[in-house]
């Protein structure tokens, strides 16, 4: 009796292993390499030129230093470049994961930092598993726009206290921090610092107005620390870089420790997953001929980065818009650019490691200066706010929340927004109308006229649009009124949304009708609103289940026979 199990054993085998599969990497990742090696070696060296001055800054930026943000975008990037499911896709430390990061350090401190990398890794490989990477397709434009701009003021604040040498101010919010910090400033110390941002600020507007090409961060940074150096400016530098290549180690924590970090991981991985896939479908968008990013797979591949990444004692990871976009822009097409920018940036830390340990950290506050302005679009901000109130309303919610709170709320909230406001307009757009009948004006001769004297007393009406929680009062409160009549004949063809909450009200609405003495018959109801209907007992409510019609015509028919048993016999004579 065991056999009839083994089939579906077998399917759920077979399931898993095509799921296990869909998420391991294949030679298919590099079919266009033996063309394209020379272009991927170039794209990876000028990424890897781009990524220096942001990794070391994003480290600073985080609470962990220079040499962490380093780490991460060796190590993450090279995980997320073999196993991710984007073959463009540049990941490693980003504003938006600082922005995170900076309340866990004020908090547990940087021991924490690594196992919530850990942590948020296994959840974001989890969803991976589980198949919720295309939820990211519900994450609506506005939302996504006042996310980003909302990253790019975070950023900007959190520069205020490295652009003036200055201790930040107390608190975990980054405008109070900054505000704290210009309160509490001496200026008189910070005029040297100053001048290497404005030095760093010039040189990376200047040149790309001279040449495009030129990597304008890492000269803006070089020009910068040259300038520290030849003028012996008192100014606080990066120092001596860690041991970036140490051996893997699992960071020792307990219960406790974990529960504490569990809401903080949770964050992290939200925030890798949902910008990991934003920026992977950018790189789509710039690259169509290239294969598509299997969102699962991305990831999962993520999720490992982030793992790799805390092993390490780096931070969180995920996939950087801006080095993507630079990827794709130098003709990447396959995952060795990728790779290539990693092995840069190791060759950077064993060799150039005491060079790097002379930059100054306002130096680097000028990058993500510089960075976080190019990140705030006016001009798609302006062209959202410019595609109605709701879009509007939703962008500067979501840009609230992230400079007030946190990002992961604000994309709570954001989604949230643009789903009410989306309801609201659904519900706007459904109704419920009365239709005449024909002849009902009683000008006809013969049978017709004994119609329009029939026609007194049955009602049409017609449901449009959606019948759903957000619509069934007004839905309700129309057909409370209904008084005049014996037969109510409700047309449903044109319902494209049926929830449980608006079949309970057609329900409720029948059963008020028929206590009433109103006969009701109902016309239309789509096969795919059939079940619920009945799970909710619209049918039951219903004087006879043959009260369903397909046909407007067979449903008049029916009323009319109902209405002429029910009059007098002198009235119809």
């Amino acid at each position: 009796m065991s056999t009839p199990a083994a089939p579906p054993v077998r399917e759920l085998l077979v399931s898993a292993r095509r799921r296990a599969l869909a998420l391991a990497p294949r030679r298919s990742d590099y079919a266009d390499l033996p063309r394209s090696w020379r272009h991927d070696l170039v794209a990876g060296l000028t990424v890897a030129v781009v990524a220096l001055p942001l990794a070391l800054g994003f480290g600073v930026a985080s609470g962990l230093g220079a040499g962490a943000g380093l780490v991460t975008a060796i190590v993450a990037g090279a995980v997320a470049a073999v196993l991710g499911g984007s073959h463009l896709q540049v990941s490693g430390p980003t504003g938006a994961m600082a922005v995170v990061l900076l309340p866990v350090v004020a908090r547990h401190g940087t021991e924490a930092v690594p196992v919530v990398a850990i942590m948020a890794g296994g959840i974001v490989v989890l969803a991976g598993v589980l198949g919720l990477g295309r939820l990211v397709a519900y994450v609506p434009w506005p939302v996504v726009e006042g996310f980003t701009v909302g990253i790019g003021v975070v950023i900007a604040l959190q520069q205020v206290p490295l652009a003036l040498d200055t201790a930040p101010g107390p608190g975990e919010n980054a405008a109070l921090v900054a505000w704290g910090t210009l309160a509490a400033v001496d200026w008189s110390a910070a005029v040297a610092p100053l001048v290497v941002v404005a030095l760093a600020v010039t040189v990376m507007l200047v040149l790309p107005r001279l040449h495009r090409g030129l990597p304008a961060s890492l000269l803006a940074v070089v020009a910068a620390t040259l300038l520290a150096e030849a003028a012996h400016l008192d100014v606080a530098r990066i120092g001596p870089l860690p041991d970036l290549l140490a051996a893997p180690s699992l960071p020792v924590v307990d219960l406790a420790t974990t529960s504490a970090l569990f809401s903080s991981a949770l964050a992290v991985a939200a925030l890798a997953a949902l910008e990991s896939l934003l920026s992977a479908r950018v790189a789509d968008g710039m690259a169509d001929d290239i294969g598509r990013t299997s969102p699962n797979r991305e990831l999962f591949g993520q999720g490992l980065a982030n793992i790799a990444s805390g092993l390490v004692g780096g931070l969180p990871a995920t996939g950087a818009i801006a080095r993507t976009a630079v990827n794709v822009r130098t003709g990447a097409r396959t995952r060795v650019a990728a790779l290539t920018h990693a092995v840069v940036l190791t060759a950077v830390v064993l060799v150039a490691a005491p060079l790097v340990a002379r930059i100054p950290l306002s130096a680097l506050a000028a990058v993500l200066l510089v960075t976080a302005a190019r990140m705030i679009d006016v001009r798609t901000a302006v062209q959202v706010c410019r595609s109605g109130r709701a879009g509007a309303l939703v962008l500067l919610a979501t840009l609230a929340v992230t400079v007030a709170f946190d990002l992961v709320m604000a994309v709570e909230v954001g989604v949230a927004v643009a789903a009410v406001l989306a309801l609201r307009a659904v519900a706007r757009s459904s109704g419920l109308h009365r239709e005449p009948l024909p002849g009902a004006d009683g000008d006809t001769l013969g049978a017709d006229a004994e119609h329009a004297l029939l026609h007194e007393h049955i009602a049409v009406y017609r449901v449009d649009g959606a019948l759903f929680f957000a619509d069934v009062r007004r839905f309700l409160d129309e057909l409370a009124l209904v008084s005049d009549v014996r037969v109510v004949v409700l047309r449903l063809g044109a319902v494209r949304v049926l929830d449980a909450s608006g079949a309970r009200a057609l329900a409720d609405v029948v059963t008020d009708l028929r206590r009433r003495g109103i006969h009701v018959l109902l016309k239309g109801l789509r096969p795919e609103h059939r079940r619920l209907a009945e799970g909710v007992g619209v049918i039951d409510a219903l004087q006879d289940p043959d009260h369903l019609f397909d046909d407007l015509g067979a449903a008049l028919e029916h009323a009319r026979a109902h209405v002429r048993g029910t009059l007098p016999t002198t009235r119809m004579g």
